[in-house]
C-alpha cells in the first residue's frame, strides 16, 4: 500500500525543545511559589508563558500531520512565549539588583555541561532551580530557558526547510492523488 498523505505526527516527547520546555515549566511554578508574592500578577504571566511555552510545542506537533503551516505558527508562539518569560527571570534579577551570569561565569559553564547530559530531567537541574538563593535559581532558569530558546530557533529552520521542500498537505494531497491515477491507468482493475 502506497504511503498516505498525512505523515507520522505527534512524537512531541521525543523533541529536546519538548523535553527541555517541560523543565522551564516546572522550575517556573516552582520559582514562582518561592520567590514571589501569591498575589503578584508576575506569577500569572510567568506560568502561562512558561505553561504555553510547552503546550504550543504539543499542538503544533500534533497538527503537524494535517498542517505544516499550523506546526511553524504554534512552534513560533512556543519561541516567543519563552523569550516573554526569559524578560521576567531578567526583570526579576534586574529589580533585585542581581546579576545575570555572564557565559564565561563558572556556573554558568557548569549549567552548560549539565545541559549536555543526554537523557536529562528536572532532577538534573534540581540543586540549581531549588536553590534558596533566588539569583541562582533564576540565573539556572534563564540558562534552560535560553538553551529551549535555541532548540526552538533550530526547529524553526528545519520546518520552514521542510515545507520548502515537501510542500503542505495540499501538495500532498495532489501528489497521492496523481500517483493513485497513474496506478490506475498502469493496471486497470475494471472497478472504481
Amino acid at each position: 500500500m502506497a504511503e498516505g498523505f498525512i505523515p507520522p505526527h505527534g512524537g512531541y516527547r521525543k523533541l529536546l525543545s519538548y523535553q527541555r520546555a517541560e523543565i522551564v515549566y516546572d522550575a517556573t511554578v516552582r520559582f514562582c511559589e518561592r520567590f514571589l508574592a501569591r498575589r503578584d500578577r508576575t506569577v500569572g504571566q510567568m506560568v502561562q508563558a512558561a505553561r504555553s511555552g510547552k503546550q504550543n510545542i504539543i499542538e503544533g506537533s500534533q497538527a503537524s500531520g494535517t498542517s505544516k503551516e499550523t506546526e511553524i505558527k504554534l512552534t513560533n508562539v512556543a519561541r516567543a512565549s519563552l523569550e516573554e518569560l526569559l524578560a521576567d527571570y531578567r526583570d526579576f534579577l534586574r529589580n533585585r539588583r542581581l546579576p545575570e551570569w555572564p557565559k564565561d561565569h563558572p556556573y554558568a559553564q557548569r549549567l552548560r555541561e549539565m545541559i549536555r547530559t543526554p537523557g536529562a530531567t528536572y532532577d538534573t537541574f534540581r540543586k540549581g532551580i531549588e536553590n534558596p538563593d533566588p539569583a541562582i535559581a533564576a540565573n539556572v532558569i534563564i540558562g534552560l530557558i535560553k538553551v529551549t530558546n535555541y532548540l526552538l530557533d533550530r526547529q524553526l529552520q528545519h520546518l520552514e526547510k521542510a515545507f520548502v521542500e515537501m510542500g503542505g498537505l495540499r501538495e500532498r494531497m495532489t501528489r497521492a492523488r496523481l500517483q493513485k491515477r497513474a496506478d490506475q491507468q498502469q493496471h486497470p482493475t475494471g472497478g472504481s
